[in-house]
């Protein structure tokens, strides 16, 4: 219930005996009481007004900075858990792509010391030399694949966190300026028989007329 202070005056009665006296006193402000018995603040509520640019400066400085400010706090889980997995996933295919480029590097040179491939083989053909010099080729166009692989996913996964970054701006932009704007439930439809007029490649037929209001 809303606060509102109201004026009244006070009329005091005084018993002079047979008469009854009555002085009507100074106005004074009373406040107005809820049925549950507790006072109303008098305070009035301030309106939020968000400033669309400074809700796209904020998002831009922190992401789900700008949504705070909006007071759209239920979007904040969706855009900070969305940056923290693309942030883990960066960091998985990062750390694979390194390990299958040497992995390459290592089977693609003449050197026998150099055996990381060998860490990615099935455990019954780590130590099998006579296999693995048999399917040299293979291993060099296994872990050229899987090298490409990593780092194809790990460019997509930065792609996709600029694009959350953007996306993030852009909505704590368009909430701040929508933010007062009227969603009314009262949307109706009507369907109206229509006559289409003939044109040179068609005749008069007849049609329906939606027509959407809100």
């Amino acid at each position: 219930m809303s606060a509102v202070p109201v004026s009244a005056q006070v009329q005091t009665e005084v018993s002079t005996g047979k008469d009854s006296l009555y002085v009507i006193g100074t106005e004074r402000s009373v406040d107005v009481v809820d049925t549950t018995g507790l006072e109303v603040d008098r305070r009035d509520s301030v309106v939020f007004n968000p400033d669309p640019m400074k809700a796209v400066w904020l998002s831009a400085l922190v992401p789900g900075l700008g949504q705070i400010y909006n007071r759209r706090y239920w979007k904040l889980p969706i855009v900070i858990g969305g940056f923290m997995g693309l942030t883990y996933a960066v960091s998985w295919n990062g750390r694979y792509y390194t390990d299958y480029s040497q992995a390459y590097r290592d089977v693609m040179d003449s050197d026998p010391t150099t055996d990381s491939y060998i860490n990615f083989l099935p455990y019954n053909r780590r130590n099998d030399k006579a296999w693995i010099e048999s399917n040299t080729e293979w291993l060099k166009s296994a872990m050229k694949r899987k090298k490409d692989f990593y780092r194809r996913n790990r460019d997509l996964c930065i792609i996709s966190m600029i694009g959350v970054y953007v996306v993030a701006m852009i909505d704590a932009y368009v909430d701040a300026q929508l933010y007062h704007f009227d969603i009314t439930p009262d949307v109706s439809m009507n369907l109206l028989p229509a006559v289409m007029e003939p044109t040179p490649f068609s005749k008069t037929s007849l049609g329906l007329q939606c027509a959407i209001t809100f």
